[in-house]
């Protein structure tokens, strides 16, 4: 339910330059850019992290959320004018989120199209969550 009315909030604003969305790649990963993967815990020990990747849970297993405790975590990480890849698992949750740090908060996101499903179709690198 709150997904749903975040996500119909989300759908009247305005896109600009600090929102992208993509496919994840090689060339991506390779880049160090950070990628923080917003998935719940079981969803990480289930498929594993793009290799590098850093997991802070966003949306719980309910669909609920706290938006200061993730964002104490993403700037301990992060800083608000570096550029930063969000993942989920199919690109929802990512594009959700991502549209609303990038067009409401002012954060460089890129959203990755087709989440953790995507890169695993690419066979691209895994590591165990521990």
């Amino acid at each position: 339910m709150r997904l749903a009315l975040l996500s119909l909030l989300l759908a009247f604003t305005s896109l600009n330059a600090e929102y992208i969305r993509q496919s994840i790649d090689q060339k991506l990963i390779d880049s160090k850019i950070k990628i923080i993967d917003i998935r719940t815990p079981s969803e990480w020990k289930t498929t594993g992290l793009i290799k590098g990747s850093i997991p802070i849970m966003f949306f719980d297993e309910q669909g609920n959320y706290d938006l200061n405790a993730f964002l104490a975590k993403l700037n301990k990480v992060v800083q608000k004018d570096e550029k930063f890849a969000l993942i989920c698992n199919s690109g929802n949750r990512s594009k959700v989120l991502g549209t609303y740090l990038g067009n409401q908060m002012g954060y460089k996101v890129i959203d990755i199209d087709g989440g953790i499903q995507y890169a695993i179709s690419k066979k691209l690198p895994l590591t165990p969550y521990k």
